[in-house]
């Protein structure tokens, strides 16, 4: 009896012995971007929402080159699951083709995991310039447009990024021109569209709706191919211009060579997060959508990201060298 007891606790704490190790790990997920921003927040949002699964999990911001220092340095850890990077618009759509040459191959150097969210980008007009030209609809800027070729301008958080591209693509799509004015990153693309020093551009919807609440700024269209549902009178640029569709997104994705098991448990965990009603609260504060997947739906998603920003990119004649 005492033998049977003994060999019952031991295969006992054999089988818990496996929780117990995955528990006590740490897994790190490099953010490519700096503290505070919300691929940062979100991402802190989740890591906090898994431990229960995945046991301690830190960040760690590895910012600059537009993402790509980061991106690499996840890329290049060791494939055992404990070092995970985001992915998002720039990295895994937009850098290769804009950069000739990346430290990192999207394709070979990563493997997905599941994508985070989506968070709508949204065409906003200064408040002032839609009164003074009678601009209340995305029909209206085009027919200004064409109609005075030049003289509206947009900015963009810089050459090469989303919103650069973005308007590009809306300008090519609608068959107007608008000069293209770009900033230092996109606060001060928003600080010059309130002071009407611009026009219009394509924004982050967490980041304008707070402008377009105080009527600031008018939103004409959002991006995505569903209107947003934090904004659902606004209407969609595809309701104007149909197929057209844009939106900023980040996802997860592991080194490549880790085991495909332990890829599927990162997914099990973290999709498991993203479908809960405390992470959907927290991301809704910033006007994003979860966006769980499997790895596969991720890396065929990522796959027509870059298909699309490829032909976006050769029309804004963006490079960086």
């Amino acid at each position: 009896m005492i033998h049977r007891r003994i060999l019952n606790t031991a295969l006992a704490a054999a089988l818990v012995w496996p929780a117990i190790g995955m528990a006590q790990t740490t897994t790190r997920i490099i953010v490519p971007f700096g503290a505070g921003g919300p691929i940062d927040v979100t991402t802190r949002v989740l890591a906090e929402a898994v431990k229960g699964s995945l046991g301690t999990v830190i960040i760690e911001n590895r910012a600059g080159a537009g993402g790509n220092i980061g991106v690499a340095a996840a890329a290049k850890a060791a494939p055992d699951g404990l070092t995970i990077g985001v992915a998002t618009t720039a990295s895994h759509g937009i850098n290769p083709w804009l950069f000739k040459t990346l430290p990192y191959d999207p394709v070979k150097d990563t493997v997905p995991i599941t994508q985070m969210l989506r968070v709508p980008n949204v065409l906003v007009i200064n408040a002032d310039a839609a009164k003074r030209l009678n601009i209340n609809s995305v029909a209206d800027l085009i027919a200004y447009a064409k109609v005075n070729p030049g003289k509206l301008n947009y900015g963009s958080g810089g050459n090469g990024s989303a919103g650069h591209l973005a308007g590009e693509l809306f300008k090519n799509q609608a068959g107007f021109f608008a000069v293209h004015i770009p900033f230092n990153g996109g606060n001060p693309a928003q600080t010059a569209l309130l002071g009407g020093q611009v026009d219009f551009n394509i924004d982050n919807l967490a980041t304008a709706a707070a402008n377009i609440r105080a009527g600031r700024i008018k939103a004409l269209a959002v991006t995505t191919a569903q209107r947003s549902a934090v904004m659902p009178d606004v209407p969609t640029l595809a309701e104007t211009l149909p197929g057209f569709e844009i939106d900023t997104w980040w996802g997860l994705f592991a080194p490549a060579g880790t085991p495909p098991e332990t890829v599927r448990k990162l997914n099990a965990a973290f999709t498991e997060a993203l479908r809960t009603p405390e992470v959907k609260a927290r991301f809704a504060t910033l006007m994003a959508e979860p966006a769980p997947s499997t790895p596969e739906a991720f890396d065929a998603f990522m796959k027509s990201e870059r298909t699309k920003y490829e032909r976006v990119v050769k029309i804004s004649g963006a490079r960086v060298d």
